[in-house]
């Protein structure tokens, strides 16, 4: 029977090793076939034929009816007499200025203590306070009988400190032009230098009146914005843990 049990837990240890080895032999085997190359760059292509693409859906006002005004160079849809250089159709490119220098510091302290105390005895009792002996025992104090201390203290303190700068610009796509006017905007862009490649993403929603005279528009202007800062190479890989270490700090209770 107990060699039975030692068998059962052996087979048991061996499928999980077996399903870990699995698991990390998907991506063992892609990294291992680029061993000594360079890192893949991303090609070119639409983004609406991405199957992760998801087209934009937000609350909009009731659409504008332009009136044609007969012999009248004005339109009452334009914004502008002259034409304007700036970005504004499907497809035009306008450049995103990131410049993220954001800094907290938070710090909370809280003390709390209470005490509290309770006392009771029995002096008198019509005379018969002296006969209580016959009942309780002699070492019971008739003005002492019920006494109770109770003290609680607690103090807890936090601090959260954060600091983060990103100063880059890139070049993004109008994708879709929403019923209201604004434009929804997608950028990409892969950099590699020797075996390292830097990836950033940006994309979110902006009003063409935020856009500058430079054909430019700054990150806090565009609502929604995904901005994702990163990287794929070998020293990105010695960065992150081991599969295993991972895989046992998940699972791993204490």
């Amino acid at each position: 029977m107990i060699a039975t049990t030692q068998k059962n837990r052996a087979s048991r240890f061996a499928l999980v090793l077996l399903m870990g080895v699995s698991l990390s032999a998907c991506g063992a085997g892609e990294r291992l076939s680029n061993v000594g190359q360079a890192p893949g760059m991303s090609p070119i292509v639409n983004p609406q034929t991405q199957p992760d693409y998801k087209p934009i859906s937000m609350p909009m006002p009731a659409p504008e009816v332009a009136m044609q005004q007969p012999n009248s160079l004005w339109q009452s849809n334009r914004k502008s007499f002259f034409k304007d250089q700036r970005a504004s159709n499907i497809g035009d490119i306008l450049t995103v200025v990131i410049d993220i220098n954001d800094e907290a510091d938070l710090e909370n302290k809280t003390d709390r203590t209470r005490s509290s105390s309770e006392n009771a005895g029995l002096n008198n009792l019509l005379g018969y306070e002296a006969s209580l002996g016959q009942i309780l025992p002699d070492a019971i104090d008739n003005a002492n009988l019920v006494g109770a201390d109770a003290d609680s203290s607690h103090a807890g303190s936090g601090k959260i400190e954060r600091e983060e700068e990103i100063t880059m610009k890139v070049a993004a796509i109008i994708t879709q032009i929403l019923p209201n006017g604004n434009m929804v905007i997608q950028g990409n862009q892969e950099v590699r230098v020797n075996f390292e490649k830097r990836i950033l993403n940006v994309a979110g929603v902006i009003r063409p009146e935020d856009i500058a005279i430079d054909n430019s528009i700054s990150y806090e202007k565009i609502a929604e914005a995904r901005i994702i800062y990163g990287g794929e190479g070998q020293i990105t890989d010695v960065q992150q843990p081991r599969y295993g270490q991972q895989v046992y700090d998940i699972l791993f209770p204490f």
